[in-house]
């Protein structure tokens, strides 16, 4: 329940600026044309995406019909359980990294300003938390200030941090953290990168050879590639995600500063377009700001409107 009051509250602003409209629909009195085009707005709007717009319109209509449901008031609960039922369609949705093989490897990729150290850093002080034990690796070499930063986030708990020179190889710091997780039996290595546009080439490239040494070194069972995207960008974080996942396979998705965006159905329309689950959600900037993303709370805690 702890969570779930989090999660509601953090969703607050959302919830005021995106889905208050759509809970004013389900409140109208009855059934009409603008009723139903006022919601597809409302679902664009959101940045669910057209073809989910458009299919859940229909899929309530049909509901309404069949059902013999006089009231938009009596669709809400349906509306509700099938944004969750959307979600968790997706294989391994709102659920945490496995750790059946070991070290896992959490390679962190991203645009600049997404959130990926601070990410990696809320990361590690979960596994730490829960007595794992973690090694960090800082792969943004082009900038001293993002290896200062990881170390922080490795002293603030007690992580050990793997970092070679400015401009040393992204993809040998990663190795060698490899070779220091295998060999303290470390149960997570976290891999930062350096932030990347997703329409330079040979950045994203850069990202490839790196995914291609951890890859080679882990194997499938033990390496996920964790994109880390930006929830205030909407639209335009789909379509990051879409660039990224043609470079390297995406297997997961942070979605960070959810609880600053004005929209909440982003996460449906990277769900639609990618199958990705989205693991975990960024609620705030503490080091205990990162949460499981729950498809059923997330749906609960969205349509409530009262604060």
């Amino acid at each position: 329940m702890a969570i779930f009051a989090k999660l509601r509250e953090s969703l607050k602003g959302v919830r005021e600026k995106w889905s208050a409209g759509i809970s004013r629909l389900f409140s109208s009195s009855k059934f009409d044309a603008d009723f139903w085009d006022n919601l597809e707005e409302q679902l664009i709007a959101g940045d669910t995406g057209l073809d989910f717009a458009e299919e859940t319109v229909e899929f309530l209509r049909k509901e309404a019909k069949s059902r013999n449901i006089k009231s938009p008031a009596e669709l809400k609960d349906i509306f509700t359980a099938r944004i969750t039922n959307e979600l968790n369609a997706v294989p391994g949705m709102g659920e945490p990294f496995s750790l059946s093989h070991t070290p896992l490897v959490l390679l962190m990729a991203g645009v600049n300003g997404s959130g990926k150290t601070t990410s990696a850093g809320k990361l590690a002080s979960m596994y730490v938390a829960q007595g794992k034990r973690v090694i960090m690796a800082a792969s943004d070499t082009f900038r001293a200030a993002a290896v200062e930063q990881l170390k922080i986030w490795g002293e603030r708990s007690n992580v050990r941090v793997i970092a070679q020179g400015q401009g040393a190889d992204p993809a040998a710091v990663a190795f060698d953290a490899w070779k220091a997780a295998e060999t303290a039996k470390s149960d997570v290595l976290i891999v930062d990168t350096a932030g990347r546009l997703h329409d330079k080439h040979n950045l994203m490239e850069e990202l490839r050879k790196i995914h291609r040494v951890l890859l080679r070194e882990a194997g499938n069972d033990r390496l996920e590639t964790v994109l880390v995207l930006d929830a205030v960008l909407g639209q335009n974080s789909v379509a990051q995600a879409e660039t990224f996942n043609s470079i390297i396979p995406v297997t997961s998705i942070i979605l960070t500063k959810y609880d600053n965006t004005a929209k909440g159905g982003v996460v449906i329309s990277i769900a639609r377009k990618l199958n990705v689950p989205v693991r975990y959600i960024g609620l705030g900037e503490g080091a205990d700001d990162l949460n499981t993303f729950n498809p059923q709370d997330f749906a609960s805690a969205l349509m409530e409107v009262n604060s």
